[in-house]
């Protein structure tokens, strides 16, 4: 994804995080840049927004600490892994173990989006298949992802 195309999607993900309406997301470009609309940023428009939309309290997603859902799923996904039902312990593989669970290609991307109830669906299913591996006498996982 080139530079551009990386920060316009920063852009809309910081409007939809922090709740921007239309008209709020609207006024801020024309404030921040005098255009109306993220397409006709150039690079230094595109900074000084994402900087504006950071100082009202919107962090980029590769510097969030994850919490609740998300990493209970991963937690569990790890402790899977030590038990030895998970053989591949990558962000990958526990991406690809959701979608098969929830079997749902508008899954989203990343744990992090999955709604409560999806969120849920996965640690119960992540439960019962360690329940499993921690119940069988000899330790050896019946089925590895």
């Amino acid at each position: 994804m080139s530079g551009r195309k990386k920060e316009l999607a920063q852009i809309h993900i910081a409007k939809k995080e922090l709740g921007l309406s239309d008209d709020d997301y609207r006024t801020m470009l024309w404030t921040i840049a005098r255009v109306e609309s993220a397409g006709k940023l150039d690079r230094y428009g595109r900074r000084r927004v994402l900087q504006h939309l950071r100082t009202r309290g919107w962090k980029p997603f590769g510097r969030r600490k994850m919490s609740g859902p998300p990493a209970v799923i991963v937690a569990l996904w790890l402790d899977l892994h030590r038990l030895g039902g998970v053989r591949d312990k990558s962000d990958r593989a526990l991406r690809k173990f959701v979608q098969r669970t929830l079997a749902d290609d508008d899954i989203p991307a990343d744990i992090q989006w999955l709604d409560n109830d999806q969120a849920s669906r996965v640690i119960e299913t992540l439960k019962k298949w360690r329940d499993r591996l921690e119940q069988q006498p000899d330790g050896t996982p019946p089925e590895a992802a």
